[in-house]
């Protein structure tokens, strides 16, 4: 079963940029769909962006033209571009795949 680790998260004032990674142990070459999903305290996990095999991808409204999800087969590794970012895109953000879950980086956006 893939391992997936993120990084990337931290801290950034409104209007500004992070790019989240997501390092899988194992080739996603092949991989059907790869997730962007983030959640905050209190309520359920939301999809944020999907990429499917061919390069499709799909986003959650909320974030349509700020993120962007990409992968790189060669690095084996996922990513989320996240631009003008707001205070109501601070959350944990997790890479997903099938069943498997990555541990979650927290991303805040404040001032």
């Amino acid at each position: 079963q893939v391992r997936l680790v993120e990084s990337g998260g931290g801290l950034v004032q409104p209007g500004g940029s992070l790019r989240l990674s997501c390092a899988a142990s194992e080739s996603i070459a092949s991989i059907y769909i790869m997730n962007w999903y983030r959640q905050v305290p209190g309520k359920q996990r939301e999809l944020v962006a999907q990429i499917i095999l061919g390069g499709r991808t799909n986003y959650a409204d909320s974030v349509k033209g700020r993120f962007t999800i990409s992968k790189d087969n060669a690095k084996n590794t996922l990513y989320l571009q996240m631009n003008n970012l707001k205070a109501d895109d601070t959350a944990v953000y997790y890479c997903n795949e099938g069943p498997t879950w990555g541990q979650g980086t927290q991303v805040t956006v404040s001032s």
